[in-house]
């Protein structure tokens, strides 16, 4: 694989990465302090008639906003990028149709979420997020348990593991570790990209292994029993349950102190606290703490994802199988094998490859 190539591409996501930051920065600054979101709220209050619908056409009038300004840079990372490294077999309109179901599934699912949030805001205006605290979390336990039979299929057809001696093998690996998944599945990420990935998602009887395209047709059953090796690694460490702890003690810090320094806020303007031109604030301030707390997330994200590379490695017969996984998942992916360290602090979920591999076999890439 041409290292340059992958320079290259990953130099450009990280540009695109900063970007994005500053353009979120920038717009809900000019929102805010442009006083758009008072004219918004003015037009809306002006216009219409009951709370919630007054609070969703804002909402709507701002994400339109939002989307208009980020679609050339959303286009241009997800489209332009990907086909200029050959990375993706999209065409523009089937990237523009994955698009608009994104967005309808985010606005369905964000359609409940603020409901909730603008319900509390209204009815509790001072202890409104812990409430949202216990939804959220509660929200997220029941995604992780629809997403992959509700989700997932809108976006990928998934059948069954056509290959019977895989299916048998990594039928008997999960039994020798008392796992009990409900099926094993494939699903057609080729359609869109040459990046290869699998995943172990679901609970209680939506458990299932989903193995794309990409990876079955690029791997050998040695190399893929790595991979999936690697998965039962984050169940055996109880990663799933651990992250939506860990999840849910930042949600809880950051919406007490997101509460505390709104109220202030609101103080200041003499602002209800569920007040239309008052809630970009809150918007500024969730993208804030975000940003903070992204790395830290990522920290333990990449200790998981050390701990399930040490369990693939000890539970299978040959070593060198996994070794060999991550080195084609990175090149499939075109992922860099050597950032530097800050951007792997600040942006990197999964640690580089080289770092994974100095782990778990004591080489250097």
């Amino acid at each position: 694989m041409d290292k340059n190539k992958i320079k290259k591409y990953n130099r450009i996501k990280l540009v695109i990465t900063f970007l994005n930051i500053f353009l979120n920065l920038t717009f809900w600054l000019v929102i805010i302090y442009g006083r758009i979101s008072i004219h918004l709220a003015a037009f809306v209050q002006n216009h219409f008639s009951g709370e919630f619908v007054k609070f969703y056409l804002f909402v709507l009038l701002l994400g339109s906003l939002h989307l208009i300004i980020f679609f050339p840079l959303s286009f241009y990372s997800g489209f332009m990028v990907e086909h200029r490294f050959s990375l993706s077999n999209q065409s523009i309109a089937r990237w523009i149709g994955e698009q608009l179901k994104g967005l309808g599934i985010g606005i369905a699912l964000g359609g409940i979420v603020l409901t909730v949030f603008y319900y509390l805001l209204n009815a509790f205006p001072r202890t409104w997020w812990i409430g949202l605290w216990l939804f959220l979390l509660l929200f997220s336990i029941l995604l992780t348990r629809l997403a992959p039979v509700l989700i997932f299929p809108i976006f990928y057809k998934f059948k069954p593991l056509e290959n019977p001696q895989l299916k048998e093998r990594i039928s008997r690996f999960a039994r020798r570790w008392k796992m009990s998944i409900r099926g094993i599945y494939q699903f057609n990420l080729g359609k869109d990209t040459r990046k290869a990935n699998a995943a172990f998602a679901g609970l209680g009887k939506s458990k299932r292994v989903l193995l794309s395209d990409t990876l079955l047709n690029n791997f050998s059953e040695e190399e893929i029993e790595a991979v999936f090796a690697h998965e039962i690694g984050h169940y055996q460490h109880g990663h799933l349950w651990k992250g939506i702890l860990i999840n849910s003690a930042i949600s809880f810090t950051g919406l007490y102190l997101i509460s505390v320094i709104y109220r202030q806020i609101i103080h200041t303007h003499g602002w209800h606290p569920a007040q239309l031109e008052a809630l970009p604030y809150l918007g500024f301030l969730f993208f804030l703490y975000g940003l903070i707390t992204g790395p830290v997330a990522n920290l333990l994200s990449r200790r998981f994802e050390y701990q399930a590379d040490r369990f693939a490695a000890e539970s299978i017969e040959n070593p060198k199988f996994f070794k060999r996984a991550l080195q084609k998942l990175s090149e499939l992916n075109l992922a860099d094998p050597e950032p530097h360290p800050v951007i792997e602090f600040l942006f990197y979920s999964h640690p580089s490859i080289q770092h994974r591999i100095e782990k778990i076999t004591g080489e250097t890439q």
